[in-house]
């Protein structure tokens, strides 16, 4: 298969965790027979400072054209801690978004046997966890009406949703039910928000034609608090836009770190694939980011290209460095680290 990528760094330690992702996906081309052609574009802070905008119409040429996007992660502290700053680099990726239809943010969650001890939470608990969470990408209040009143003393930030926007995100989410133990719970806050009865009743109307899956609908506040308690109950979970931002974040740590996440956003015509973390700028330069979750969000994308052989072969080495211990340092506990390119190099040999 011949696969145009579009690759966006992006900022801190996106470039470095990227480079890996692209040299263990070269090495997985290599093994099975594929050719990639990378296609690099600005995205970010990085875009800002080239050209004055988090997300050019170039790099938004260079993405449509290609057949998936490995994205790394965007920020930076100048932007962060300027609430005045009129451009910033997140308006970038919600644009991105928008443009490319990418309405539908997978993010699973699971354990690694070799990492159970790492966690925060007790390993009965967590022993077992293979869950994934589908979050509407392109509505809510994200993208809703927002502005000030009374002088700026009034801030107001809308919630939209339309039955369609719904309808689309929770047919994946039943299709992916289908493949899995066909159990999907829609996480909402109908006894308070309209948006969300809009959503329960759109997920109960479409049951019927899914007589397969068992449905179960939770309040959101509830849900934060079962995922740290028994998160081996969920299988997937469908949920809106803000709702979907934190409760992934929260369940990300139940693996022990969050450098080990991937997720990938899908739309009708094209996928992108970024791992869960941020830009950590702390990090920048320094040899110590972990490229994992990059790495995994590489075997998502070959996987959403129908190459099950070639995600399984980036995932079996991960967990084969996992129980080698070729980890960096926020996952070393104390012994030996390797550096980000040393462990995308043994990755890469490996494969």
């Amino acid at each position: 298969m011949k696969l145009n990528i579009a690759v966006l760094a992006g900022d801190g330690i996106g470039p470095e965790v990227i480079d890996q992702a692209v040299k263990v996906s070269d090495a997985v081309a290599k093994k099975f027979g594929h050719e990639i052609n990378w296609k690099p574009a600005l995205t970010g802070a990085a875009a800002i400072d080239e050209v004055g905008e988090p997300y050019p119409d170039e790099t938004h040429e260079i993405c449509k054209s290609s057949n998936a996007v490995l994205f790394g992660a965007i920020g930076h502290p100048k932007y962060d801690n300027n609430p005045s700053a009129k451009v910033r680099p997140e308006q970038g990726l919600l644009k991105m978004r928008k443009k490319l239809g990418l309405f539908a943010n997978v993010r699973p969650t699971f354990t690694f046997p070799s990492l159970l001890d790492k966690s925060p939470l007790k390993r009965e608990r967590i022993e077992g966890t293979d869950l994934v969470f589908l979050r509407e990408l392109t509505g809510g209040i994200y993208f809703g009406e927002k502005g000030r009143r009374d002088e700026g003393e009034t801030a107001y930030d809308n919630c939209v949703y339309t039955r369609k926007e719904v309808v689309r995100l929770a047919k994946k989410g039943f299709e992916l039910a289908m493949t899995r133990n066909k159990k999907l719970c829609c996480v909402d806050k109908a006894n308070v928000l309209e948006t969300s009865r809009l959503w329960r009743e759109t997920v109960q109307s479409m049951e019927k034609e899914y007589p397969e899956v068992t449905v179960s609908y939770e309040f959101v506040d509830a849900v934060a608090m079962r995922l740290v308690q028994w998160p081996n109950s969920y299988d997937v979970l469908i949920t809106e836009n803000l709702f979907g931002d934190i409760l992934t974040d929260e369940a990300s740590v139940i693996s022990g770190s969050m450098g080990l996440m991937p997720s990938a956003s899908l739309g009708a015509n094209i996928g992108l694939f970024e791992p869960i973390h941020g830009s950590y700028p702390q990090a920048t330069g320094l040899n110590i980011a972990n490229p994992m979750a990059t790495i995994l969000s590489a075997a998502m994308m070959f996987e959403n290209f129908g190459l099950l052989d070639e995600g399984k072969a980036i995932r079996n080495a991960v967990n084969n460095a996992l129980e080698k211990g070729i980890v960096t340092e926020d996952l070393s506990n104390g012994d030996k680290a390797f550096g980000t390119k040393e462990v995308g190099d043994w990755l890469a040999n490996s494969i």
